[in-house]
């Protein structure tokens, strides 16, 4: 399946407006844009930008999931101009910006349970319309309807006609039919032929003419473990020679040590990865078929998991060594065609080596551009002994930009959660 030219070297950065900011509105984080742009973003996906159900909220704000109108704006946000302004600058300076679409359930307050039919909603004995889950902000539309399936791709064909956004990042795809999204793409590529879909969800069929992406969450939940010593690299491993067997080449994984779900409900990365996090983030824009993700904050290391019903906004945004580090992840991404996503990235080749409980060694290489990572995924000094053959030669540390010869029989220490990014 072709994806958006400008999607298979993209870098995702997930913004949560309410957080953003001391005011948390489009305006105050549109001020944020260039300087996420030259931190390396490509792509902006804003959580959901909409009016928050009264009926049943949670907390003092409410959950973003919990959607009163599908076309319009949360005024907490301000304005639907305000909107405007902010996908306009953004695509100004070259950024994508993509919605976070709900299309399971609606607020218990849509317009939607009072203009439609009946039977546009899923209905208990009392004729009350069903709460999924224990989301009781929350009603549960009904796909056996194909009316629900055209009002939903009449909003979001709005939201592309009327306000230039460029894709959806999908929430929770697997409880609605395959078969409406195979539409939706369909219907949505007439007016958009770029346009970019994002499934949150991971099952086997997300990409039979659906979705361009889908997270990683297995991966992500082996790499926590790893983290956290209770599995060894062969977890990982075996993780992503199943994923790769599992997905078509051509298919796109939203890596992360972070997101909205991860950060309010789990904690921050530092408390899931603690001295882990700076090698799997690295990680995050190296395995095959990744689209690194970038979550609020995470770009200045900010220790803080998010309450997800109140405000709740970050101090500020000084930049450090995580700025930094993010910068140089994204640029190496960027420079290297052996990183891409999809089937447009190298081939994933690993090297023996004597500790693979502990050390990955492996070759990201396509048409002549190699790189080769070389990290300790263990809290322990490996004595690492590998032969590197046909890989051996003179490389730039992309890190530090130092000049490191491969020599064909490398061994030594390798500290603790260390790592070394290589390329030619």
């Amino acid at each position: 399946m072709k994806h958006p030219e400008w999607s298979y070297n993209a870098v995702l950065y997930e913004m949560n407006i309410r957080q953003m900011t001391t005011e948390g509105t489009f305006k105050a984080a549109t001020a944020h844009l260039e300087r996420l742009k030259n931190l390396g973003v490509d792509v902006i996906w804003l959580m959901p930008v909409f009016p928050i159900g009264i009926k049943n909220r949670k907390g003092a704000l409410g959950s973003f999931y919990s959607i009163r109108d599908y076309c319009a704006v949360n005024e907490e946000f301000g304005s639907m101009a305000e909107f405007d302004t902010f996908v306009e600058t953004a695509h100004n300076l070259g950024l994508k910006v993509i919605l976070d679409w709900v299309a399971n359930h609606t607020s218990r307050d849509n317009k939607w349970l009072t203009n439609k039919p009946l039977d546009w909603y899923e209905r208990d004995d009392d004729g009350e319309a069903k709460i999924p889950w224990d989301w009781s902000d929350t009603a549960q539309l009904n796909y056996q309807n194909k009316e629900v399936w055209q009002g939903q791709i009449e909003a979001m064909k709005f939201w592309i006609t009327e306000h230039n956004i460029d894709g959806f990042r999908c929430d929770m795809a697997m409880l609605t039919p395959i078969e409406f999204w195979q539409v939706v793409r369909f219907s949505l590529q007439q007016i958009k032929p770029d346009i970019f879909l994002l499934a949150e969800a991971e099952e086997d069929n997300l990409f039979q003419n659906a979705f361009d992406a889908c997270y990683s969450w297995n991966l992500h939940h082996v790499m926590c473990d790893v983290a956290q010593n209770k599995a060894k690299v062969f977890a990982l491993r075996d993780r992503i020679y199943t994923d790769l067997r599992r997905f078509p080449k051509w298919s796109m994984r939203m890596t992360f040590t972070s997101n909205h779900d991860e950060n309010s409900w789990s904690g921050s990365e530092f408390t899931r990865f603690g001295n882990a996090l700076e090698p799997m983030t690295a990680l995050t824009f190296l395995l095959p078929q990744s689209m690194p993700l970038i979550y609020t904050g995470q770009e200045v290391g900010y220790d803080h998991s998010f309450a997800f019903f109140e405000k709740d906004a970050i101090p500020n945004f000084d930049e450090n060594r995580y700025t930094e580090l993010y910068r140089k992840l994204c640029a190496i991404y960027h420079s290297h065609r052996a990183l891409q996503s999809a089937d447009r990235g190298g081939s994933f080749i690993e090297i023996d080596n004597n500790a693979p409980d502990c050390l990955m060694t492996f070759v990201r290489e396509v048409e002549g551009d190699r790189v080769v990572v070389i990290a300790n995924l263990s809290p322990y000094t490996i004595f690492g002994d590998f032969h590197t053959g046909i890989y051996a030669g003179e490389y730039t540390d992309a890190m530090t930009e130092n000049k490191v010869t491969l020599y064909e029989h490398m061994w030594g220490d390798i500290a603790p959660w260390s790592y070394k990014i290589l390329y030619l």
